[in-house]
């Protein structure tokens, strides 16, 4: 019996052909629970996810977006999730996050728990974003510096120093 193999751009149609049929089973779901049943009705609908390689070689699947699964029924947010990248290099932690759509005075970034964990918020005028990202290490809040252009807001934040163990040097006689 001989293999048929196949082309790896034929699995990668079926899987669009997937994703199209549960964002249409997706939108049934969302018809049913119109307005009249008393459902909040906005639009539009974003999902996305983005695979990458970790550290370790294990694959990272990242989603994005205002739709989301709940106890296997589709759960639609107000804000979107916006794409998020974490890249922590030397002395410093950058968080880089796409936010189309809105002002530069609409955006609010917060850091909380300590160093531990950020907060963006922002808001357009047809959409809203917001995320919670974990820092990879504890940041000093007070070095913290953003910028925002052309739908990118960058955070630049500076590792805490003086948390790890500095210990004392003891002479060898």
């Amino acid at each position: 019996m001989s293999r048929r193999y196949r082309d790896p751009f034929d699995l990668f149609d079926e899987l669009i052909k997937e994703i199209e049929e549960e964002f249409e089973r997706f939108e049934r779901e969302f018809e049913r629970y119109g307005p009249e049943e008393g459902g909040k009705r906005f639009g539009p609908y974003i999902y996305g996810f983005r695979v990458t390689v970790g550290p370790d070689g294990k694959p990272i699947i990242e989603q994005f977006g205002n739709v989301k699964s709940y106890k296997g029924k589709p759960l639609i947010s107000e804000e979107r999730e916006p794409l998020i990248d974490v890249i922590e290099r030397g002395e410093e932690v950058r968080v880089i996050a796409e936010l189309p759509g809105v002002d530069k005075n609409n955006i609010k970034v917060k850091i909380i728990e300590g160093g531990k964990k950020l907060i963006i918020q922002a808001s357009g005028e047809d959409r809203k974003y917001y995320k919670e990202i974990d820092l990879p290490t504890e940041v000093d809040d007070k070095s913290a510096k953003a910028s925002y252009n052309n739908g990118v807001l960058q955070v630049v934040l500076k590792k805490l120093k003086g948390k790890e163990e500095k210990g004392t040097e003891i002479k060898v006689e």
